[in-house]
């Protein structure tokens, strides 16, 4: 009876063994969802279309400043893997002035390069960095 009652346990545990096995197979087969984007998987907007703030900050941007905020200016780190991959230092922020806020809201410009006043690429973000949209002219 007892001999009964281990192989019956020896059983299950190995049929669990194979079936954690199968789901570990399973999913080592699947594509890897890569979590950096490149430049091409970002909607684009026109300069033009942005808020006239944001159109205002980008100026400011290519001027060198001056800018309104201490923080503007300042590396973006992009760990949140929404904008390409690059060098730590290559992207700087900036913030977009919202209407009727007094602290700087959830609007910002990122742009990329070196100098900074002549950037390759710029970004704008209206929700704090959960999505981006690169800008055209």
């Amino acid at each position: 009876m007892v001999e009964k009652a281990v192989a019956a346990l020896q059983w299950r545990k190995g049929v669990k063994v194979a079936g954690a096995l199968l789901i570990g197979a399973w999913l080592a087969a699947q594509p890897v969802q890569a979590r950096d984007s490149s430049a091409s998987d970002l909607a684009v907007v026109a300069l033009s279309d942005l808020p006239k703030q944001a159109q205002k900050t980008h100026e400011l941007v290519l001027a060198g400043g001056p800018f309104p905020y201490a923080k503007d200016g300042t590396v973006f780190g992009n760990r949140e893997r929404q904008l390409p991959k690059k060098p730590r230092g290559h992207y700087r922020e900036y913030t977009v002035k919202t209407p009727g806020l007094r602290h700087r809201g959830a609007r910002r410009l990122v742009c990329g390069g070196i100098p900074p006043e002549k950037p390759e690429v710029c970004y704008y973000t209206e929700d704090h960095y959960s999505s981006f949209r690169r800008i055209v002219h």
